[in-house]
């Protein structure tokens, strides 16, 4: 019985060891890495070494080309002044186990002073009465 415990045990534990190398090791490699690689890198390569090449092209043309080409760059620059790229990879993974006691002892003690004005006849008698309400 006791061995019969112990395997389910380390099942159980070694399923869940790996699942979470599975999940969320491999899932933050492919994801997170994968996406840095081709997103961020690549439009880095994309961006700065074509630019590169564009104004390494761009300084063998001739004058007139250079200033037409240079004046549209300048003045794309200066109406488009924010170009932002983000790349956003969330990966949750998330293992809870809750365990909620919850005793509530609630005891309110309400006292009400009700004033009573009776009249009898011509004099005024005050009369006082306290009420107490206990809710548990």
């Amino acid at each position: 019985m006791y061995i019969h415990t112990c395997m389910h045990a380390c099942i159980c534990i070694h399923t869940f060891i790996h699942t979470y190398i599975h999940t969320y090791i491999h899932t933050y490699m492919h994801t997170y890495i994968h996406t840095y690689i081709h997103a961020y890198v690549r439009t880095y390569i994309h961006t700065y070494i074509h630019t590169y090449i564009y104004i390494h092209t761009y300084m063998h043309m001739h004058t007139y080309v250079r200033t037409y080409i240079h004046t549209y760059i300048h003045t794309y620059i200066h109406t488009h002044p924010h170009t932002h790229t983000h790349t956003h990879t969330h990966t949750h993974t998330h293992t809870h186990t809750h365990t909620h006691t919850h005793t509530h002892t609630h005891t309110h003690t309400h006292t009400y002073i009700h004033t009573y004005i009776h009249t009898y006849d011509t004099k005024s008698t005050l009369i006082v009465t306290l009420e107490t309400h206990t809710l548990t």
